[in-house]
């Protein structure tokens, strides 16, 4: 028997819990650029070897037989992802589980729903937070407005500085909102992030559940684009009406799949079923891909919990590590992050400058400066309040505007954050900045 036999041979007869070596996990996303420092699991996401084979093995049965497929094969393997889905999220039936293509779809069910239930005699509010993804933002408007409801947005603080901050903030803005609302209307929703996407950080999602249902809220949906995968996941204990998160982000599966709950209740329920079936056109092997994630993550010590804790313990050492290098901040305490992080920038620097000459990719962010920022600008991580003497970069008024958000996934290695570093190490010793209005706003983050 020559080598390569051999190594199948092994392979084959691998134990299926033992514990992933790092040569497999190079193997399972050789498929990634050899060149780029990949911080950015949080736009896209990333998808192993062995489940893109388990995709395709789907994708062939359908286009080999699709009559026999979509009748037959189909609904047990949707049914049995959506089976696992309802024991990871910890819901309660199985008829609030379904899979939709992503969170901004799920929104606009969410949306639709509200809005088409809403009495066309009484105005009402749906509030969000400002920083809410911008895809959700234009459904709000296409749906909310359209039915002569209005959209308020509620204000969050950034650099954040504790989660009290944010519940303070959020109780005030939702009072806010009940104030304005002079022609009686109710606040039919509130729309929160799990972990916002752009500045990033982790929100205290079941006490902003709380407080709506305290002040009157009539229903909560709960946006976790970012969840599942990088923190534990329950939603009776959030206690929304409505969760989603994706699932081709941090939960190693192939673009384009979330899961969606929706609560049983006797308010008009959303009609999860037809969520579910959008024709015989549509390739849903993407959704049948849950067992084949878990055997993936099974393979790591620890298993998904493991992964979520060594992302998150290791997204920290690397902000720590460059802010520190870079004499700047973090823009949350570290139990205020999952696997991403917001690390400030001692210098306007331009994406794509970082891509296409370091082979960094990472998302920048533009902080306006604020009487908030200038009094954090002297704290050397954002957080402990140690003062930092000031570095040659240095703005004049030593306030950080830019911000880099960095994430970590499995396949990441030290050499990735330390290549990221040294790019911004020279771009600042050749003197290479640009103007504040140059920053990149990525739709896609």
């Amino acid at each position: 028997m020559d080598g390569g036999d051999e190594d199948q041979t092994k392979k084959k007869s691998r134990p299926i819990n033992s514990i992933i070596s790092w040569t497999e996990i190079r193997e399972e996303f050789s498929h990634h650029h050899p060149s780029v420092a990949r911080l950015n699991n949080g736009s896209f996401g990333c998808c192993p070897a062995s489940v893109l084979a388990a995709h395709r093995s789907f994708h062939l049965r359908f286009l080999r037989h699709p009559d026999a497929f979509n009748l037959h094969s189909l609904p047990f393997a949707l049914l049995r992802s959506r089976t696992l889905l309802k024991h990871l999220i910890h819901a309660d039936h199985l008829d609030e589980i379904a899979l939709v293509d992503n969170a901004t779809t799920a929104a606009a069910l969410v949306l639709h729903h509200i809005s088409q239930n809403a009495n066309a005699a009484a105005s009402f509010v749906v509030v969000v937070l400002h920083c809410a993804f911008q895809a959700v933002k234009k459904s709000l408007h296409a749906y909310v407005t359209r039915a002569g409801g209005s959209v308020f947005e509620i204000q969050l603080p950034f650099p954040v500085r504790s989660r009290r901050e944010i519940i303070a903030e959020f109780r005030k803005g939702l009072k806010r909102a009940k104030s304005l609302n002079l022609n009686g209307g109710k606040i039919r929703l509130a729309i929160i992030d799990h972990i916002t996407s752009m500045p990033s950080f982790l929100i205290p999602v079941r006490e902003l559940v709380e407080i709506c249902r305290k002040e009157g809220v009539e229903q909560v949906f709960v946006d976790a684009a970012h969840a599942l995968g990088t923190v534990p996941v329950d939603v009776k204990e959030i206690g929304a009406d409505f969760y989603v998160s994706n699932l081709h982000k941090w939960f190693f599966c192939p673009p384009s799949v979330a899961v969606l709950y929706s609560r049983r209740s006797k308010n008009a329920p959303l009609p999860i079923e037809s969520s579910m079936w959008t024709g015989t056109k549509r390739d849903y092997s993407a959704q049948l891909l849950v067992p084949a994630v878990m055997e993936f993550v099974n393979r790591f010590e620890g298993g998904i919990e493991g992964i979520m804790k060594r992302n998150h313990e290791n997204v920290v050492e690397m902000g720590k590590m460059l802010a520190e290098s870079w004499g700047t901040n973090l823009g949350s305490p570290p139990d205020m992050c999952a696997s991403m992080i917001m690390v400030g920038l001692p210098s306007r620097l331009l994406r794509t400058h970082l891509r296409e000459c370091f082979g960094v990719e990472v998302p920048i962010y533009h902080h306006p400066a604020t009487a908030t920022a200038t009094a954090t600008a002297t704290a050397r991580d954002g957080n402990d309040g140690e003062s930092r003497p000031p570095r040659p970069w240095d703005k004049e008024d030593g306030v950080i505007t830019g911000y880099a958000r960095i994430s970590h996934q499995v396949y990441n290695t030290v050499d990735d954050y330390h290549k990221f570093r040294d790019a911004i190490y020279k771009l600042l010793q050749e003197g290479k900045v640009c103007k504040q209005n140059a920053f990149e706003f990525d739709p896609m983050s």
